[in-house]
């Protein structure tokens, strides 16, 4: 009864919604805010005032470390909308609950993963995927550090990204990507955490530099499922060097090999033996190992140099 006399509480003051009635009857959380709106994307659009004058007001009372994310993660999303999209029209969302916040950027530009792909000569929107995931890509180097949309994903508790057919999506600390989703005509990031997660934007961004190289991004980790395209094993050499392109822009590069089964004697000796001999600033670790796969590295590292 008491439990019942406070959802009749919440349902009154608007925190909760029910459908139904008796037994059948269910509740929903009602969010704080739900709100969108579309903005023209031209010289005049600048992402600190969107952020300020748009979507601070709707998050309120939110602790500070929340509220860090969110400025980071909105901030740097919009900014890349307004200097790579070439669109005309930028789409926001945010929807604010006791459970959940989300936030939405989206544009009807060329879409990111093809403008990467175009832009680095790349084999397909998949290879771009591959290379957005390691950080440090961006198709304007004077003006960026291509570090946004890495920290942001590991900032929120979810983060996903739409463009053409593919999704990519990063949950529970894994990378991942689906293929035939439905076409999407420029890009939708979609970003998710939890209104009172404990995470501190300063411990990711520690997690991923060094204070001995000036703080410098030279960790990175890659989920090395997003090498393997669909029906084909991890075996060739040319797939590993997919996979080794731009490691040595890092120092330290771990190797996630969570859902690869086995892998072949030649990816295994590009990555540990032929790579670790030319760049031996470069140090790769690796886990989340199959014993096939276990067994597979080791082979190479012991014919080392």
């Amino acid at each position: 009864q008491p439990a019942s006399r406070h959802v009749a509480q919440l349902v009154r003051s608007g925190q909760l919604s029910a459908t139904g009635h008796t037994k059948g009857r269910t509740y929903k959380l009602e969010p704080y805010q739900d709100t969108t709106t579309n903005l023209t994307i031209d010289d005049s659009l600048a992402e600190d005032r969107v952020w300020r004058e748009w979507l601070v007001p709707k998050l309120k009372d939110l602790p500070g470390n929340v509220r860090d994310i969110c400025h980071y993660g909105f901030t740097e999303m919009v900014n890349n909308v307004i200097d790579h999209s070439e669109g005309d029209t930028l789409y926001l969302g945010v929807t604010y609950s006791a459970k959940e916040i989300e936030l939405i950027v989206m544009d009807n530009g060329v879409g990111i993963f093809n403008k990467i792909q175009k832009a680095f000569d790349l084999d397909d929107p998949h290879h771009a995927v591959l290379e957005l995931a390691k950080g440090k890509l961006t198709t304007d180097p004077e003006n960026h550090t291509g570090e946004g949309i890495f920290f942001s994903s590991r900032m929120f508790d979810e983060f996903a990204i739409r463009s053409g057919e593919l999704l990519f999506t990063r949950e529970d600390n894994k990378d991942w990507l689906l293929d035939r989703a439905s076409d999407i005509t420029g890009t939708i990031i979609i970003m998710n955490i939890d209104p009172e997660s404990t995470r501190i934007d300063r411990d990711v961004y520690d997690e991923f530099t060094s204070e001995h190289e000036d703080f410098g991004f030279t960790r990175t980790r890659i989920h090395v499922k997003l090498v393997q395209y669909e029906g084909e094993r991890l075996v060739s050499r040319s797939q590993a060097k997919r996979l080794l392109a731009r490691f040595e822009l890092f120092k330290e590069v771990y190797l996630d090999f969570d859902g690869i089964e086995s892998i072949g004697q030649a990816f295994a000796d590009e990555i540990f033996r032929v790579f670790s001999n030319n760049h031996p600033d470069v140090h790769i670790y690796y886990g989340e190992t199959t014993p096939d796969v276990e067994r597979m590295i080791k082979r190479a590292l012991s014919v080392g140099g």
